[in-house]
């Protein structure tokens, strides 16, 4: 497609400058890749026992109650076992956990498995349930998961396989809480390096910013993993990661590479499995800074971005454009709210309204500038780019800082930013409760996850009156006037839904994707 296209009028203009830019952006990326991705390389041998991911970023904590990025979850899924676990269609499902019950919905007990074995070779029990919630409870472990168990009263052992947990008033939301990871009783600070649990795999060895190493767990609840281990390799470049498929430095990698280059990879032969997703990429407000409390200068934004577009070309259909932090596919998601078509005049238009004239017409002045973090991998940066080429067509100008990722997420939990760009994951967004732990005032780190200080009284309250729901039919209609509060101050920009998607080299079998795309399915992968 030719940049020289004759459109009329501004907004077809900015539409046509925006397609222009992800294309010469891509021809760029894609010209790299084929170069890059050609280089014949000769691979030391590994053993064929192995299974290697390549990822982009290393872990920053292995412990489960504190590790909330995407690299420290993934190894997390397949070093511990969730007390319940969610099945591919995001209901409470058996983990540790075989059974459980209620009768009013305040008290919940839940019956543990017999048999099951940490990785040091001790029993699972009681002890080491209540020891890992009591541990996420206590204010002097500054866990990130605390300000979802509020309404928690008490959890104790009943007998050695029986668990009583009883919540302040009765609650329907509960049991998406019982979704954690269980650590041994006792379990401190080593658990953050050296961690011991009862999943699939043993930790063996981390070396920093090289690779992860965990090894089967003979010993395993629900049988012997078909591999002998998984290796994490960590390749921050994503054409890095494309080049060591390739040559065969690295098995699979999922849902990490750019589309194009898995558009390039599934071309030479590889294989491409995808499913439906939930992670969700957006672009968030820091509301302690003046600019950005005014709700007319968020929604000017989110009116200049072009979503459509980056879904075509930068995700190369390997997502769907979202309006909201849970996936169309969630039972509780709300299709009748506020949303945001590329609608530049009308951004325009709102900026007038906050204030922020154009100072020069079309002349190179801009409105107000704003600053962006956002991390140093290449579909990110790419993003961002357009990013700034939207808020620029309405007279935004926009500043981007790429950083490593674990720079950037610390700044982000300081409050250290204006705008950045990050994407929730998997099972943290399958339960509509995230919405509290999102957007309720009380939920700043390191109680919850509202890493802008969002605060609204009205927000709270829904949120509070939502969190009290016990069907779930009355869950879904109260969670959905949530999502229409929110949807209407904006305090996210939403870009996109992912679909899942893993790319494998030739005689990798057992990749099976859901929802969540929890890793614990690398026990059933094998090299045919």
């Amino acid at each position: 497609m030719s940049c020289a296209v004759r459109a009329e009028g501004k907004e077809q203009r900015a539409r046509w400058r925006t397609r222009c830019s992800l294309l010469s952006a891509l021809r760029s990326l894609s010209a790299l890749c084929s170069c890059l991705l050609a280089v014949a390389c000769s691979q030391p041998p590994r053993d064929p026992g192995v299974i290697t991911l390549a990822m982009p970023t290393a872990p920053n904590n292995l412990d489960p109650r504190y590790g909330t990025d995407d690299a420290s979850a993934r190894a997390q899924q397949l070093i511990f076992n969730n007390l319940l676990t969610l099945d591919s269609h995001l209901n409470i499902a058996p983990g540790l956990g075989a059974s459980w019950e209620t009768s009013d919905y305040r008290t919940y007990v839940v019956h543990l498995r017999h048999g099951v074995r940490f990785h040091d070779g001790h029993e699972l029990t009681s002890k080491d349930v209540v020891y890992t919630f009591t541990s996420i409870l206590d204010p002097k472990m500054a866990s990130p998961y605390r300000g979802g168990y509020r309404d928690l009263e008490s959890v104790s052992a009943l007998d050695r396989y029986t668990v009583q947990f009883v919540t302040k008033q009765p609650s329907g939301a509960f049991l998406i809480n019982l979704v954690m990871k269980i650590v041994p009783d006792g379990a401190g600070p080593e658990l953050k390096r050296n961690p011991v649990g009862t999943g699939p795999y043993r930790f063996f060895q981390y070396v920093e910013d090289d690779h992860l190493e965990v090894k089967r767990f003979d010993g395993y609840y629900e049988g012997t993993p078909r591999n002998r281990g998984v290796v994490f390799k960590i390749v921050p470049d994503d054409i890095m990661q494309g080049l060591e498929l390739r040559k065969g430095g690295a098995d699979l990698i999922i849902n990490d590479l750019a589309p194009d280059i898995v558009y390039q990879l599934k071309n030479e032969g590889l294989t491409l499995t995808t499913a439906p997703g939930l992670d969700y990429q957006y672009l968030a407000f820091n509301f302690r800074d003046p600019i950005l409390t005014d709700v007319r200068v968020r929604r000017a934004i989110g009116f200049a971005v072009d979503r459509k577009a980056i879904v075509e070309y930068l995700r190369r259909g390997l997502a769907t454009p979202a309006i909201g932090i849970l996936a169309a596919t969630s039972w509780a998601f709300e299709p009748n709210v506020f949303t945001f078509d590329f609608n530049p005049a009308k951004a325009r238009q709102l900026l007038d309204e906050a204030g922020y004239r154009d100072p020069d017409g079309d002349g190179p002045l801009p409105r107000l500038t704003l600053t962006l973090k956002t991390s140093t991998t290449e579909f990110n940066r790419l993003q961002s780019a357009v990013l700034q080429q939207n808020l620029r067509d309405v007279g935004i100008k926009l500043d981007i800082r790429t950083y490593e990722f674990a720079t950037m997420y610390a700044d982000i939990l300081k409050g250290n930013f204006q705008l950045y760009t990050l994407q929730w994951v998997g099972g943290s967004v399958a339960d509509p409760d995230i919405l509290r732990r999102v957007f309720h005032s009380q939920m700043v780190p390191p109680t919850g996850f509202n890493r802008g200080h969002f605060s609204d009284a009205e927000t709270d309250r829904l949120i509070d009156d939502a969190t009290q729901a016990i069907t779930p039919e009355d869950r879904r209609a109260r969670y959905g006037k949530v999502q229409q509060r929110i949807a209407e101050l904006a305090p996210y920009i939403s870009l996109w839904t992912k679909t899942n998607y893993a790319i494998a080299r030739p005689g990798i079998r057992g990749v099976e994707l859901t929802p969540t795309v929890d890793f614990s399915f690398l026990k059933n992968v094998e090299r045919q």
